[in-house]
């Protein structure tokens, strides 16, 4: 296989059909735009088979995406040309918006945030304001739309694990037929999930504020996500 590109996380290789592309999930996290790193065993595979199962569940109630099979850290998608925007959805305060606002960690957001930052390492991935949006020659809400709807859909499989999806990223594409599908991944690298009424985290701040296993939690959500399905 041809790699066509390599990320922080992960790595996409070419296939037989052009329509298609394959998606390694390496044993590696990183943070702070790439400045801290480690190699945790394990954790590509459970962070590709956490995706797999959130992408069948977006796509059963309406969201197109990448997604087509996996197979142990290996995820097979549509080809797409990636939106430079990462889209965040806020139901809780946490990460930057605590950092760079007046909001106390923890405060609900009702209706939740939909922000929008550039998808830009270089430039620090800074936040847009829907007229930049605009002005890039997307319009915004036809992201706000589908972040909403698979807001509504991860919340509902987190409560019944009584689990809070504090906040999650999104990332989009476009297909060779011009469907714009959610692509990347789904899983606790991007997203915050908080265990109801502790604060306890599942998720990559584990790895940030050195505070636990990551790949431990993470078995923990892949364990759960099979048993409630």
């Amino acid at each position: 296989m041809k790699e066509i590109l390599q990320g922080k996380v992960k790595t996409v290789y070419d296939t037989e059909d052009a329509e298609n592309v394959l998606i390694e999930f390496h044993d590696k996290v990183t943070a702070g735009n790439g400045r801290k790193v480690d190699f945790p065993e394990g954790k590509g595979e459970v962070c590709c088979q956490i995706s797999s199962i959130l992408f069948e569940k977006i796509a059963k109630v309406g969201v197109k995406t990448h997604y087509l099979g996996v197979d142990g850290n290996k995820m097979s998608c549509k080809r797409v040309d990636i939106v430079p925007i990462e889209v965040v959805c806020r139901n809780l305060a946490a990460g930057s918006i605590v950092r760079e606002t007046p909001f106390e960690e923890g405060i609900s957001f009702h209706p939740p945030l939909v922000e929008f930052y550039l998808k830009d390492d270089a430039k620090n991935d800074p936040l847009l304001t829907l007229d930049r949006v605009r002005l890039m020659k997307y319009n915004p809400y036809d992201y706000i739309g589908i972040t909403q709807l698979i807001n509504v859909t991860l919340k509902s499989i987190f409560d019944e694990m009584d689990i809070d999806l504090v906040d999650f990223k999104l990332e989009f594409g476009h297909t060779s037929s011009g469907d714009l599908v959610v692509a990347d991944e789904l899983s606790p690298d991007s997203m915050r999930l908080w265990k109801k009424g502790t604060k306890e985290s599942f998720d990559k701040d584990l790895f940030r504020k050195e505070k636990g296993d990551i790949v431990r939690a993470y078995k923990y959500i892949l364990q759960q996500l099979k048993e409630f399905s």
